[in-house]
């Protein structure tokens, strides 16, 4: 299925292209709002600091997204979440099993240096 990345952007893309199918009444097209969501959180993935060994977004020790954008993807993840194992199962079961992973060693050393400076 390709690199994590790729797989990260095609999940969330399928979850706000369900999420504003549902709840903004579009068919092909995202609404403005949900298009410039996407892009965010595109940008968001290709800037990721930890590549293929990025972890599921909960578990990262890192919070690369604005406030408002947080609410909105946690909004948007929150309606599309239970709906993707119907409409996207593939996509779903790849999430949930990329969630299970051990963080590799580049994100255990991030998640050490942010501890310590929270401590400081």
């Amino acid at each position: 299925m390709g690199r994590p990345i790729d797989r990260e952007k095609r999940t969330v893309e399928a979850m706000i292209r369900l999420y504003c199918a549902d709840t903004h009444g579009t068919s092909d097209a995202l609404c403005r709002q949900c298009d410039a969501l996407l892009a965010y959180a595109h940008d968001r993935l290709d800037r990721c600091a930890f590549s293929d060994d990025k972890p599921a977004c909960a578990k990262c020790p890192v919070h690369c997204y604005r406030t408002s954008m947080r609410e909105e993807i946690l909004k948007v993840m929150r309606y599309a979440g239970p709906r993707m194992i119907s409409k996207h199962p593939v996509l779903a079961a790849r999430h949930l099993l990329d969630a299970r992973k051990a963080p590799g060693p580049k994100v255990e050393e991030i998640a050490k240096r942010v501890k310590k400076k929270e401590t400081e």
